[in-house]
């Protein structure tokens, strides 16, 4: 009786862990699709992440960034391309938020992609 319990207890707890993978992207185009559309959710009032994260941090202003993912949707580098009506520790701040976000998605190994975004606060 403990065998099968223990065998359906690992069967359904492997189910689960399949289920929770994220997506594998691998065509650039889609990858910064994804990417800016998960961007923009954190963007969104009033539940985003980085919305959130402007309003706790009082940041105002126009930021373009220049982002490079790669692997598991890590954020590895941040560049500022533009910015306008900001100041350099609300620009510092944003840039450290988005070296710690995660995307959802997945990439193949060994390659970066790069690009803008637009950050409105």
């Amino acid at each position: 009786m403990k065998r099968i319990l223990i065998v359906l207890l690992t069967v359904v707890l492997g189910i689960n862990l399949y289920a929770q993978k994220p997506e594998m992207i691998e065509l650039k185009d889609e990858v910064i699709k994804q990417a800016t559309l998960e961007l923009d959710q954190a963007m969104t009032l009033p539940e985003g992440l980085l919305y959130k994260f402007g309003q706790k941090y009082k940041i105002s202003g126009e930021y373009t960034l220049t982002l490079t993912i790669r692997n598991k949707g890590q954020v590895v580098s941040v560049f500022v391309a533009d910015k306008k009506d900001g100041n350099i520790p609300s620009q510092n701040s944003l840039k450290d938020q988005i070296l710690d976000f995660q995307f959802s998605f997945k990439m193949p190994k060994n390659k970066d992609y790069k690009f803008n975004y637009t950050f409105k606060f």
